[in-house]
């Protein structure tokens, strides 16, 4: 149940890597990554393996605005179904609502909001892009990718004349400042809450040239009878709540059942009709949530074991070796970061 993202958001990277002087192929394999996904972009891949797979490269080719680049070999077609909805809209608004709406068939792990001002202007609106940060690390390559994705889709749909104010990145420059100055065109502000494109909220209510109401229409019956969001499935519903109890003691059937204003036995027959259980969904989170620690942080073992609910580091050696074949420390050595 880890969270997935559509392979075309990697449309573009291996000429970028090759043409960087790099081995797309061996990125790719490092990473549990086949080269065969990329070609079918709308196979799925971890959003985790994905975007370290991102900051990884960054690091090795030195090339600090990878994302960037990245984000200019790409436009709103990535978003495949998702797109033409968008592409029909009436208005900015129109689009952002759909988008909003059904971002979860690109990446559940992925949010688009339209939010205030967080300076506050008058006639200002921040366009916010998140990622669930309790199902996967951020990652600053993956943010600046997404967020420059997010700048071309709106050029795309309304021209140069975006209304765009400023932008907001979450981390520090990657890269010198006016290779950002250079990419959006107005003043972009680091070590900010969100990402996020300001811009004049008369915009969100100009018109598309490319309005099409039946297109839209058609795109908006497709996406409803085709795919499913994920957060609306009872599965989903128990892994939220056992993971806001984590760190700490898992809660039961009958605790979880409670907070959901279902009958115990009334959960676990919702559970058995998507073939699952409620002892399942907590190992498959408990697995999700050791895999991200103990491949992308410096925890210690003792810790991890903690943040997963175990009592002692013996159970989460001994859960590893049944997960994923070796003992944590083996885990993190196959999978270190270093460039």
């Amino acid at each position: 149940m880890q969270p997935l993202i559509r392979a075309a958001s990697l449309r573009g990277f291996a000429e970028l890597v090759t043409e960087l002087g790099g081995d797309p192929d061996r990125l790719l394999a490092r990473f549990g990554i086949e080269p065969e996904t990329l070609a079918d972009e709308d196979g799925l891949l971890s959003i985790t393996d994905h975007d370290r797979m991102l900051d990884v490269a960054a690091a090795h080719l030195r090339c600090p605005d990878l994302g960037l680049r990245l984000a200019e070999r790409q436009d709103v077609t990535i978003l495949g179904p998702i797109a033409r909805a968008i592409g029909s809209s009436q208005t900015p608004a129109e689009a952002l609502e759909c988008a909003a709406r059904f971002m979860f068939v690109h990446s559940p792990a992925l949010r688009i909001e339209v939010a205030d001002d967080p300076w506050g202007r008058r006639g200002v609106n921040a366009l916010t892009y998140r990622k669930e940060l309790t199902e996967s690390p951020y990652s600053p390559q993956a943010a600046e990718l997404g967020l420059g994705v997010f700048y071309r889709v709106a050029v795309h749909l309304v021209g140069q004349s975006t209304g765009l104010r400023s932008v907001e990145v979450p981390h520090g420059p990657l890269s010198p400042v006016g290779r950002y100055l250079g990419f959006f065109g107005v003043d972009v502000k680091f070590d900010r809450p969100a990402a996020a494109l300001c811009v004049d909220r008369r915009m969100l209510d100009a018109t598309f040239a490319s309005a099409d109401e039946d297109l839209r229409r058609a795109a908006l019956d497709y996406l409803t009878g085709s795919y499913s969001d994920p957060s609306d499935s009872v599965a989903h519903q128990v892994r939220r709540l056992v993971g806001e109890r984590l760190p700490g003691r898992v809660p039961t059937l009958a605790e979880v059942a409670r907070a959901l204003l279902l009958h115990p036995r009334t959960l676990q027959r919702r559970l058995a009709a998507v073939d699952t259980t409620y002892g399942r969904v907590v190992d498959d989170l408990r697995r999700d949530r050791a895999h991200r620690f103990i491949t992308t942080s410096d925890l210690s073992f003792t810790q991890i074991a903690d943040l997963v609910g175990f009592a002692e580091q013996a159970t989460l050696s001994h859960a590893a070796r049944r997960w994923f074949g070796m003992s944590p420390g083996e885990l993190r050595r196959t999978t270190n970061l270093s460039p």
